[in-house]
């Protein structure tokens, strides 16, 4: 019985000691968690006691390079539910369905979804101001109208397929909106509260507010100007020729600027679901690919130029064909231009001439001009979609595939390649970057954050090869088949291209994609602008169709952009059916009698006023007009206000 008792104490002094050891390891951990990890705890409580309500960060502006907004945001109000705190599902679907004109079906499945909030979509998102007041004034449980933006586009369709456009959820789908999503989208905030596990606000609990950080702006190298001008221009030759579609590019051949781009059809970036996919998912200017005729042939004059492997002073006999490995290659001109010398071949455009200038330069050294030029690859424009045109491999190239890329056959090219390489041939030999993108700007306080400089690709031929080029388009323009492109007072260069489509694999008879690349002043360029229309209806040439197109276009540009006339223009040769350009003379201070007994009038009269003296004329002496063209004179019997009788002119 001793020995019993002896044994319970024992045990029983064991069980205290264990029981105190428990107690003290609980003491210490009950410590450790309120003391050492207490703060630590009590925020993941609160982490998970905490619901979010996003607030999405303001899209970056896009600006032109003048600072004119090209597409920013306009608040748009979107209906969110908190669906722990919905009281009754039915209902409030219900009453919502019949507020946004949407399924209740739909809606109702957005209420109960198992998730902290929820958007009611599509029908709930970027609503009207009213439909919003409408909704809060139901004072629904759980269901908040936060602000959203809206992406909105001021000048409607201009420079559409340039800026592209976004998504429901303001996220970039197309061209520059794609390409610099990440950017313009900036960093979403929140409002944040306290919920208990059935998801209802905990008494007491504040909100807290977590600001985004909006989108910087971007700023392009477009003019909205000059793509006014431009877009102008495109729906006159659309309205004019109907054809498929027609592309325009104007660049700055100094630093790869782009600074207008356009083609139609096209369609409106904020109501694009109104229109065929086609017109708004495909850039035509980088990513349509044709064979580009004799632009091309720019290409081909730089290199023989640089190679000296012509003198454009040299005699050439263009028969009207040419034979190559027996094949018959034959000039557009029926019967042939004859003789010429080879800058006569280039105003020309005479093939049997250019395919002289490939066969001397040789397949290796033709075809590495070509790739230096940067045809055969993208460009690496900073718009999605870009394609990289066909060439030839240059072991597959004979004879006759040397001389039918001499002048533009059987390559494949893109627009954007083809004002890329010919603003290289001009600008001094200098092949840039083309880019869109020119600057980022921070959106609070308007500061430069990063600007986009030059790239410069390569140096492809030297300067006075380039000035070569230069002089010779000019004369392309003024006496050759650029006619049509030449505009009083400036000197411009460039050339035709009418290329025969490709239809089931054969060339097409009937349809062709006719081209003019412009530039100017010849002497100094400041501007290339490339234009090409797909099966113009009637008139298929370049120098009829195309060209007039970037006269257009160049012309109010050139004036824009305050360009000064040249005084030293290239005269134009005129051809039959073309009016001349004269220059106004001064009328001031002659008599009616004396005008039309002393000059040889290239002009119509229109007086106004009475009495025998002009004192007044419109247009002033000097201006150039075309030749027929109406001088309105105001007559008096006082003296005009110059001194002295001029002389008529």
């Amino acid at each position: 019985m001793r020995a019993s008792n002896v044994t319970v104490r024992r045990r029983l002094f064991a069980a205290l000691i264990v029981g105190t050891a428990i107690f003290l390891a609980l003491a210490v951990r009950l410590a450790y968690v309120q003391i050492w990890l207490g703060s630590e705890l009590s925020d993941k409580a609160e982490d998970s006691w905490r619901r979010d309500i996003p607030v999405t960060a303001k899209r970056g502006e896009i600006l032109d390079r003048n600072g004119a907004q090209l597409a920013y945001n306009i608040s748009s109000p979107t209906v969110m539910a908190i669906p722990a705190q919905i009281q009754d599902p039915q209902a409030t679907a219900s009453k919502l369905a019949a507020a946004l004109d949407a399924s209740q079906e739909t809606i109702y499945k957005q209420l109960t979804t198992r998730a902290s909030s929820a958007y009611i979509k599509p029908a709930g998102r970027k609503i009207t101001q009213e439909k919003a007041r409408e909704i809060r004034d139901m004072k629904l449980p759980g269901i908040v109208v936060t602000e959203d933006n809206k992406r909105y586009y001021p000048f409607g369709s201009l420079a559409a397929h340039v800026l592209g456009f976004t998504g429901i959820d303001n996220q970039g789908l197309t061209g520059i909106e794609l390409k610099y999503n990440r950017t313009l989208t900036g960093i979403g905030g929140s409002i944040s509260y306290l919920a208990d596990a059935a998801g209802k606000s905990m008494p007491g609990s504040t909100d807290e507010y977590k600001k985004p950080l909006d989108g910087l702006n971007l700023q392009l190298t477009i003019d909205s100007n000059i793509q006014a001008i431009m877009e102008r221009e495109l729906d006159q030759a659309m309205l004019k020729y109907q054809p498929n579609h027609v592309i325009a590019i104007a660049m700055d051949p100094n630093n790869g600027e782009i600074l207008a781009m356009g083609s139609r059809p096209g369609y409106e970036p904020g109501n694009y679901k109104a229109y065929p996919v086609e017109n708004y998912n495909r850039n035509l200017p980088i990513w349509m690919t044709y064979e580009p005729g004799s632009t091309f042939k720019i290409i081909t004059l730089a290199a023989a130029l640089e190679e000296k492997k012509v003198n454009l002073t040299e005699g050439f006999f263009d028969p009207g064909a040419i034979e190559v490995a027996g094949a018959r290659l034959r000039c557009w001109k029926r019967g042939g231009h004859g003789s010429e010398t080879f800058q006569q071949v280039v105003e020309n455009s005479c093939n049997p001439g250019f395919v002289v200038m490939g066969q001397r330069l040789g397949k290796e050294k033709l075809f590495e001009y070509i790739y230096n030029f940067g045809f055969g690859k993208k460009t690496g424009i900073d718009l999605g979609g870009e394609e990289n045109g066909i060439m030839f491999k240059p072991s597959r190239v004979g004879p006759v595939e040397l001389a039918t890329t001499s002048f533009g056959q059987g390559v494949s090219v893109t627009p954007i390649q083809q004002i890329t390489a010919v603003s290289a041939a001009v600008n001094g030999g200098k092949l840039f970057k083309p880019h869109v993108a020119k600057a980022w700007y921070n959106p609070d306080t308007g500061s430069l954050v990063e600007e986009m400089k030059p790239e410069l690709v390569r140096q492809v031929i030297s300067e006075a090869t380039s000035k070569q080029v230069r002089e010779t388009l000019e004369s392309v323009v003024a006496n050759g088949t650029g006619r049509n492109a030449f505009i009083d007072g400036y000197r411009v260069g460039g050339k035709t291209g009418t290329a025969q489509k490709v239809v089931n694999g054969r060339y097409s008879a009937s349809e062709h994609i006719v081209s003019f690349i412009g530039f100017a002043p010849a002497d100094d360029p400041k501007v290339v602008v490339y234009a090409a229309v797909d099966n113009p209806q009637g008139i298929q040439f370049g120098g009829l169709v195309a060209a007039p197109l970037v006269k257009g276009i160049m012309e109010d540009t050139l004036r824009y952009m305050k360009v000064p006339p040249r005084k030293d223009q290239m005269d134009r040769k005129y051809v039959y059916g073309d009016t001349k350009i004269v220059e106004v003379p001064n009328l001031v201070g002659m008599s009616v009698t004396e005008i039309y007994e002393s000059m040889n009038m290239n002009f119509q009269l229109a007086k106004s006023g009475t009495g025998g003296t002009v004192i007044s004329q419109v247009p002033k002496a000097g201006t150039r007009v075309e030749q027929g063209s109406t001088i309105r004179i105001y007559l008096s019997d006082a003296s005009p206000p110059e001194s002295g009788k001029p002389q008529a002119q």
